[in-house]
């Protein structure tokens, strides 16, 4: 393999960057704090911040938004070389907490990530060996085909390429419900690594037996599937193999993002291992991929402990298993 700069990205995170309207409290009454945010967005800054050399590419707009997407993505040390300005408005994401869980009203029509399409697919570095797709950028049109497109090149592209899928599943979000189901079946075919949530995966696999329905996605063709627990942690399941890592004990502020961490921090610990790819991934041991489950338990662990979308840092992180 040859050698790349420390700061060629070797993961690309395609998909949805947004503004979270987050409710406020003010003198005034009540109002909402715009956060940049996004599934993909924040898994591409929690990489950033855990120094897995990363890019980002998505629909991003010339409006102020755009712009302070923009700025936390660099902040973070991620690459945006690939994004493009759009002359549309940026995604809306009025959110609500319930008994600390999200809860989204999506603005989301004629947007500049909703409306990206194949033909603005940028080309993509051969240094880049992982990619990762997911969330809402997977629902709408003609950004949903986009998407799957690039994941498609991805995989037929000969490179060897890690592809991880996480779909982040937001049921209100969905207005084709059969195509949207049949997207998701195909990505879990392209994908090495799948991550749902438990009521992802009961949302898709309309079972409640875990054992079952983790073994009919593993059918599917991805090498590992991960299905995060939140206060139980997670596990991993592959051929002969069935991980857990539990949740340490932590002070719950809010649970936005965490999801969005454990990915950037699975795919952090793999990249630790040199193992982005298929075959390496593969080659790996069950304590190496308990050791990876972990390490992003953890991280997701610390990201709930603060306001918001708000992933550690590489030296936060310094000590833990996996690390």
């Amino acid at each position: 393999m040859a050698k790349r700069s420390p700061n060629t990205p070797v993961l690309l995170c395609a998909g949805e960057a947004l503004i979270d309207m987050v409710p406020r409290e003010t003198a005034e009454g009540p109002a909402f704090l715009p956060l940049p945010g996004g599934a993909v967005f924040n898994t591409a800054i929690a990489a950033g911040r855990l120094c897995v050399p990363t890019a980002f590419w998505y629909g991003l707009s010339t409006d102020l938004f755009g712009d302070q997407l923009r700025v936390e993505l660099v902040r973070a040390g991620v690459d945006i070389a690939l994004c493009r300005p759009f002359d549309r408005p940026t995604t809306l994401a009025f959110v609500t907490l319930v008994e600390g869980q999200a809860r989204y009203l999506f603005v989301d029509e004629n947007t500049a990530g909703r409306m990206v399409t194949p033909a603005d697919l940028p080309e993509i570095s051969s240094s880049v060996r992982a990619l990762f797709v997911g969330g809402i950028s997977l629902v709408g049109e003609p950004v949903g085909s986009t998407m799957e497109a690039l994941a498609a090149r991805i995989a037929g592209d000969g490179l060897g390429r890690l592809i991880m899928l996480d779909p982040n599943i937001r049921p209100g979000f969905i207005r084709d419900e059969a195509a949207y189901r049949a997207r998701i079946c195909r990505l879990i075919g392209l994908a090495h690594v799948v991550k749902f949530s438990d009521d992802d995966l009961v949302w898709l696999m309309g079972k409640r037996d875990m054992d079952e329905m983790v073994r009919a996605v593993h059918a599917m063709g991805p090498h590992l599937v991960l299905v995060t627990q939140g206060s139980r942690g997670a596990r991993a399941f592959g051929a002969g193999l069935d991980v857990a890592a539990p949740a340490p004990t932590v002070t719950v502020a809010d649970t936005v993002g965490a999801g969005d961490t454990f990915n950037a921090a699975f795919l952090a610990a793999l990249a630790r291992r040199d193992a982005l790819s298929p075959a390496r991934l593969a080659a790996l041991d069950a304590d190496a991929i308990e050791a990876a489950l972990i390490f992003a338990v953890r991280a997701a662990a610390m990201s709930v402990t603060r306001a918001g979308a708000n992933p550690p840092w590489r030296h936060e992180m310094d000590g833990t298993v996996g690390a």
